[in-house]
């Protein structure tokens, strides 16, 4: 998995990306009319209810653009919140917190709207054993944003990306010649370039199943798109040989029941690509 240091790399360059997109040669709407020592104060409000997510990474924000700034947080990140709760204060130069504020609030309402999201799942699943997965399927520029969500409202990351696991999908598969040559070819990759990476294997029916148990060395095996028969099926025929994970359009009206079919882990895309941001707003005071 991606270490701390790599993922601080992603958060400093969606910073540096994000200003220098939205300030460019200076905002020029703070700098015609509020003048250069002036101070302020300023709130961030909610106007909404779900799990806030994101003040950790609007504190770096706004170190970035200002150091002189000071923020006095009031409720920390995986809080649940409500309409009128200030979540933080943020007070220093007037021009500085205006330029940092479409950063932050983008930010921090698509943040709290994942994390929120993620929460009802992992809800859902309480009792079972299962825990919630995301995917790749995130907002090209901002992946460790809502990854970052996700973990925030009580799920689990998948891999960050292609390059800190290995993920033989439905097109490796085929592209391979098959189950067998994508694993074994897999393999022969790994020792060749000495990389340790777990493997993921999807499998599409049971046989393609029956057929991975034959190889070592898979860490999971991905049931995708099974109904709910197949799946316990399938989570028998697997036992204690390696992990499983079910995905394919599961939603929260049907997550609870495939967890019920013993699998170690759901995966869902639409805890990153199907929400809706989290109504904040950032108010002078």
């Amino acid at each position: 998995m991606i270490s701390k240091e790599a993922f601080q790399q992603e958060l400093d360059i969606i910073i540096k990306n994000a200003i220098r997109e939205d300030v460019g040669d200076g905002d020029h709407s703070s700098l015609a009319c509020i003048p250069n020592d002036a101070k302020g104060k300023a709130k961030l409000l909610v106007k909404d209810e779900g799990i806030i997510a994101g003040v950790e990474f609007a504190q770096q924000v706004f170190a970035y653009v200002d150091k002189a700034l000071k923020i006095e947080t009031l409720i920390e990140d995986g809080s649940s919140v409500e309409y009128g709760d200030v979540v933080f204060y943020v007070s220093g130069s007037s021009q500085s917190i205006l330029k940092a504020e479409r950063l932050v609030l983008n930010a921090m309402q698509r943040m709290s709207a994942i994390a929120t999201k993620t929460n009802k799942y992992v809800k859902l699943l309480e009792g079972t054993g299962t825990k919630i997965l995301d995917t790749r399927k995130t907002t090209p520029g901002i992946r460790a944003l809502e990854k970052w969500a996700v973990k925030i409202g009580g799920g689990e990351n998948h891999r960050f990306a292609l390059y800190d696991m290995i993920m033989l999908k439905d097109n490796h598969i085929d592209f391979a010649g098959g189950v067998s040559h994508a694993i074994e070819k897999t393999k022969e990759y790994l020792k060749k370039t000495d990389r340790d990476l777990k493997i993921i294997v999807e499998a599409r029916n049971l046989g393609e199943i029956e057929e991975i148990l034959k190889t070592e060395g898979v860490y999971r095996i991905l049931i995708d798109n099974f109904n709910y028969e197949d799946t316990r099926t399938a989570v028998k025929m697997i036992g204690d040989k390696c992990l499983t994970e079910s995905s394919g359009g599961i939603n929260e009206k049907t997550i609870r029941e495939y967890a019920e079919c013993g699998v170690n882990y759901i995966s869902s895309g639409a805890l990153t690509h199907s929400v809706y941001n989290m109504d904040l707003s950032l108010k002078a005071v």
